[in-house]
Formats: structure tokens, sequence, C-alpha cells
């Protein structure tokens, strides 16, 4: 499995985790059968693009970014990720070009014609070698480059062992990707608010990994969510509209039980108040909603 798989796997797993939705439920409401939902939920073997928009509904999720990540790794899955660069062949010269003579050179000095015949020669034989050498080099390279391009192209067996362990724990995870070090798997959702533009925040943690982030869907080009808790803020802006168009997570923090951790909501427009909700870690998760005449909960920067 390549590391685009892994992280889409990761990513299948935490919405079926999320939604409740065991594998037989999968089957049943989806043209997959239970088995295919197995191979795929394991990294056996790369789901259909449809399957992952199936998931998605069925745990109503947006479904951009998880079609993004399916795009990268079937990309690499298929061998298409890997560019072939075209050969480049040598210039050929026009037919109507003639050679150009030679200037008459003038006679060689007395006792120097064998030396020169003697470095003609010499030539000849070294670029015979060359010639010889350069091409029993490319005759090599082309039997060779089919086998090695169809071993790249070939899936991963599906017997090879995989581990869907959490890739760091506590202060190594510290700042880096929640889904790519497979901490996003089953988290637990500290806390969830609604903010006064319509967007979804939510505060997860995972125990395996120590840390917690933020993630957001429902936003705008423009807005931006920062977590923090006992360490360093880390922070994500919507950038695009397939941004908006998807969920979004923030990097994370490690915590520790009784940790408290912070997210706070900057919506893009100008007169838009910042919104924050804190939620401690081994704490009961929460539900809020924006008051009925929004209040700043801290100062803009």
């Amino acid at each position: 499995m390549t590391a685009e798989h892994t992280r889409l796997v990761a990513a299948l797993r935490e919405l079926r985790a999320g939604a409740g939705l065991s594998l037989a439920a999968l089957a049943e409401r989806t043209a997959y059968s239970k088995s295919s939902w197995e191979r795929y939920l394991n990294g056996k073997s790369l789901p259909p693009r449809q399957a992952v928009r199936e998931l998605c509904r069925l745990a109503n999720e947006p479904d951009g970014r998880l079609l993004a990540l399916w795009e990268i790794a079937e990309s690499h899955w298929s061998g298409r990720a890997v560019a072939t660069p075209a050969p480049v062949s040598a210039p050929t010269p026009p037919a109507d070009e003639s050679p150009r003579p030679h200037p008459q050179e003038s006679p060689p000095p007395a006792g120097t014609g064998w030396r020169r015949l003697g470095g003609s020669r010499l030539l000849v034989v070294l670029a015979s070698a060359y010639t010889v050498i350069v091409g029993g080099a490319a005759a090599l390279l082309f039997l060779l480059l089919p086998d090695s391009q169809a071993q790249e192209d070939e899936p991963p067996p599906a017997s090879i062992p995989f581990s869907l362990a959490p890739q760091c724990h506590g202060a190594a995870c510290e700042g880096r990707d929640p889904m790519r070090l497979i901490c996003g798997l089953g988290p637990d959702t500290l806390a969830s608010h609604r903010t006064a533009t319509g967007a979804h925040v939510e505060l997860r943690y995972s125990k395996k990994c120590g840390a917690s982030w933020a993630r957001t869907w429902g936003t705008e080009i423009g807005d931006r969510l920062d977590v923090t808790a006992d360490g360093p803020t880390h922070g994500v802006r919507i950038r695009n509209k397939d941004d908006a168009a998807t969920f979004i997570y923030t990097e994370m923090t490690e915590v520790r039980p009784g940790s408290t951790v912070r997210a706070c909501f900057r919506p893009a427009s100008a007169d838009g108040e910042r919104e924050c909700f804190e939620a401690r870690v081994g704490g009961a998760a929460a539900t809020t909603r924006p008051p009925s005449s929004p209040v700043a909960s801290g100062p803009r920067e």
C-alpha cells in the first residue's frame, strides 16, 4: 500500500466508525458486498469511486475531500502517477542540405604521416568500442524496462501484512496531520459547535495518539479555525471552493487526560465575530449553538 492509499483507508474507516455502520449494514445499503467492504476498509484493494461516494452519503459527510484522496490513491495504484519521459531523438538535418566542403589543408611535414595515420586508427578503434558499449547498455535497459514497469503497475498482493496502528503519540504528534499518521481512526468527539455563519466545528481526540485537533465543514472561503491546548496554536484557513465543499482538519496538538482543548472559529466576513469553545479530555461530549445575538468570545485578530 502506498502512503496515499493508507491515508484514504484511514479516512474511510473514520467515516464508518463515526456513522456506526457495520460491514453488514454497508452491504445492505450499498451495491457492494460485505466481503468487498472488508477489503476496502482493510487496505486489501482500492475501492471504486462510487463506493467512496456511497460511504460519504451514509455518513452524512461531504464527499469532496474523500474523492480527492481517492483520485491521488488511484493514480498511484494504477501507475498513472509515474510519468515516463519520451525518448529524445537527435535532430535530422534537412534533406537538401549538402555537406560543406573542407578547406584545403597543406601537406603534412615529412615524417608525420605514420603518426597521423596511427592516431586516426586509434580514434576509429575507440569510437567502435564506445559504440559497442553504449549499444549493449541500451539493449540491456530495453530488455529490463518492460519487466520493471510491469512490476510497478501491478497492485501489491493482498497477503502483504499492513498495520493501521497510529504512527505517533503525544509530543511526536504535535503539529502533524491526524489523517496521515492514522490518528483519525475512530477518534472521540469532545465537543461540537455550530457557528453563526452555519459552519460546523468539532474538537476531536485520539486516546491512542494522545493528541487532539479540530475539524470544520460548511465553511466559506477565508474562514479560519484554530486549536490549542497546553502548547502551540495550530490553525487552518479555507483557501478555495474545494476546501469549502469538504471537511478540513487542523494539525494535532498534544493532550493528556484532563487537558482543556480550545477551538476558535473566525469567519471571513469583516463583521463576523470570532467564536470559541472548549472541552476537557475525558469529559462528556458537548454540543453548543451560536447565541441569538452573536457576541464576540474573544478579540478579532
